[in-house]
């Protein structure tokens, strides 16, 4: 009799589950309404250029340096570094939240100048991060819990497609100013002045220090002094994303010109700094954030509130990056040598744009393409309209992104006259 109840108690709660939830709940998935997300249009890039057989394709579209062979490129002064690390055998042990001491100090010394007034009266705050990216995700999370202003971010259109998630993501605001002229290929000077004296006092503005991604097109100094001029009678925020320094033109001084003219200026920046590029240290994610205070109480406040960010984040950085590009900038032979292998990358990236400039006159191109030349650092926006984007895949197997942006890493002298026939077959 008794187990005849419990059957029926069995019975029972069956009957009225479904609608109570239970069974559906297990029958299931927790991620079921987890919908497909966008893929990354540059590593689609590459996925179709992998899929591709013809010998001469060429991938345009990944922003990381190849030498004049097409392939990966070491800088010696790392594989120096590392060697002298290996043989110190340090210990593993966790680095502090902010991270390794001596590479801080040294990435604040190459992006603001040895004898900057700023590094001497201790007015700065750096940490190491997770590369660029990573030190624009702390600007923005710092951002995003204490400044007191607008929460509105001014990017340049365009902008590095990854900015606008990062500060997203943080909960700031995104908004933009002109940047680029289509029409020219080059700076819209005009428009940029005219939209950034429009912009809401104290809100944030975004600048790119130097090889502006993905566009290739910097301002002149004398544009610099009158952006600097116009931002600080807007008393506007300004935040540096400095991933290109020495990579650029080759020399880090005129590099970092535009940063360093600022805060001599009196603007307190924020400032992003990335080491993939300029010394090759790609997966090594090596990175600094800069926050540039009135004086040194603030900067101590400004550290003890960064940590507290880091701390829940990623806890604390890698050190093997840190102790690579630290032991690189301060041996002075190693320093040397970086700076000529820097200068190197650079011209060969100068060289390939006046090389591609040239097979396109040899092909007979009656088009203007100075603005290759002009633009500066590893991409090129080439003004190619997306449908010859569309062509140069399909006839050529020369893969882009669709708004005609190449890395000029990709080009070298054994494939620059045939990328220079391909983009004269589709634009003549």
């Amino acid at each position: 009799m008794a187990l005849l109840k419990s059957n029926k108690v069995i019975h029972c709660l069956g009957s009225i589950s479904p609608s109570l939830g239970v069974l559906s709940t297990r029958n299931s998935s927790w991620w079921g309404g987890v919908q497909m997300g966008p893929p990354d249009p540059i590593l689609g890039v590459s996925e179709a250029f992998k899929r591709d057989s013809n010998p001469k394709k060429m991938n345009l579209g990944v922003g990381a340096y190849r030498d004049d062979q097409g392939k990966p490129f070491v800088l010696s002064c790392v594989r120096k570094a590392e060697a002298i690390i290996a043989a110190k055998q340090l210990d593993k042990e966790y680095l502090a939240i902010g991270g390794l001491g001596e590479f801080t100090k040294s990435c604040a010394q190459l992006a603001l100048g040895a004898d900057n007034e700023v590094l001497k009266s201790g007015r700065n705050i750096t940490v190491q991060t997770i590369s660029g990216t990573g030190s624009l995700r702390i600007g923005a999370n710092f951002l995003s819990r204490f400044h007191g202003g607008s929460r509105d971010v001014y990017l340049p259109k365009p902008s590095w497609g990854n900015h606008t998630p990062i500060f997203r993501d943080a909960g700031m605001q995104l908004k933009a100013y002109r940047y680029y002229d289509p029409a020219t290929c080059g700076f819209d000077f005009k428009g940029a002045l005219e939209d950034i004296s429009k912009i809401p006092e104290q809100s944030v503005i975004m600048l790119h220090a130097c090889a502006h991604n993905p566009t290739g097109v910097d301002p002149r100094p004398e544009q610099w002094k009158e952006i600097s001029e116009i931002v600080k009678k807007k008393n506007l925020l300004v935040f540096f994303d400095m991933a290109y320094q020495g990579f650029a033109s080759g020399d880090i001084d005129r590099d970092a010109w535009a940063v360093r003219y600022f805060i001599e200026q009196g603007h307190n920046i924020l400032l992003s700094q990335s080491f993939a590029k300029n010394m090759g240290l790609y997966g090594e994610r090596v990175g600094g954030f800069t926050v540039v205070c009135n004086d040194a109480d603030e900067a101590k406040r400004v550290e003890s509130q960064l940590k507290i960010l880091i701390r829940p984040i990623y806890s604390n950085p890698p050190m093997n990056g840190a102790r690579i590009a630290s032991t690189i900038l301060n041996t002075p032979d190693l320093r040397s040598l970086w700076l000529e292998e820097v200068h190197g990358m650079a011209n060969r990236i100068i060289k390939m744009r006046e090389q591609l400039v040239a097979g396109l006159k040899k092909e007979g191109s009656t088009h203007n393409w100075q603005h290759v030349i002009d633009q500066i650092g590893m991409f090129c926006f080439t003004g190619l309209k997306p449908e010859q984007v569309e062509r140069l895949t399909k006839e050529f197997s020369v893969y882009m992104t669709k708004d005609g942006r190449i890395s000029m890493a990709g080009v070298s002298s054994g494939n620059v006259g045939y990328l220079a026939h391909a983009i004269h077959a589709v634009t003549k």
